[in-house]
């Protein structure tokens, strides 16, 4: 006999009901957060704060989201320290996204942890999932990327812009493209360039 709620069910990656055991009203009561961080006046500084902290299951002490931001439930969430995201973030978190420290999204980044049956019979049945995402810590992802179901990033890594990320991306390396693919490790020479080719002319960036 299965004794998981339809909750357990979710966050546990196997298939479940998204309108039954309460999960309905969770996901109501976190838009109506949502709605009130993306209603605020560009200077309340700290009630987004607030609000943000509220929302999301786990932050590090500096955390900045611009809105507008979208989220299912937002508990399942969880973000490390000098956390960054720029407009249009998306986050299905119907599944778990677990987010390292000093991890910076450009404007329209979607972390997509819900899905669907492929075969028509089984998605008409009412069935969905969620399954993880985990991105490491120093990751930068780039404009409009969409990060599917179960995919991890690495540390030390940046997205190119653009990218659908379907499946995981080791440590120390620039991946870009839609699949996302590897193209060159991050080396110790990159340090010295701020964009391609265009070098620093300043020595306070390490």
């Amino acid at each position: 006999m299965n004794l998981m709620n339809q909750k357990d069910r979710m966050l546990a990656g196997l298939p479940y009901k998204a309108w039954l055991d309460g999960l309905t009203e969770e996901r109501t009561a976190a838009r109506l957060l949502v709605h009130q961080l993306n209603s605020l006046s560009p200077d309340a500084h700290e009630e987004r704060d607030g609000l943000i902290r509220k929302l999301l299951g786990k932050t590090g002490e500096l955390v900045h989201i611009e809105t507008p931001f979208r989220c299912d439930y937002g508990s399942n969430i969880t973000v490390g320290n000098n956390f960054y995201a720029n407009f249009n973030c998306t986050i299905l978190d119907v599944g778990k996204v677990v987010i390292g420290e000093n991890v910076m999204f450009a404007p329209n980044v979607s972390l997509y942890t819900a899905g669907h049956p492929v075969h028509p019979d089984s998605r008409n049945s009412g069935y969905e999932y969620g399954i993880a995402i985990t991105i490491g810590n120093n990751v930068w992802i780039g404009g409009n990327v969409i990060v599917n179901p179960g995919v991890t990033i690495g540390n030390n890594v940046v997205i190119g812009a653009g990218s659908v990320v379907t499946k995981d991306i080791p440590d120390n390396v620039i991946a870009v493209g839609s699949p996302c693919r590897i193209v060159r490790e991050i080396t110790e020479e990159d340090r010295k360039f701020y964009y391609k080719d265009r070098e620093f002319d300043v020595t306070d960036y390490v």
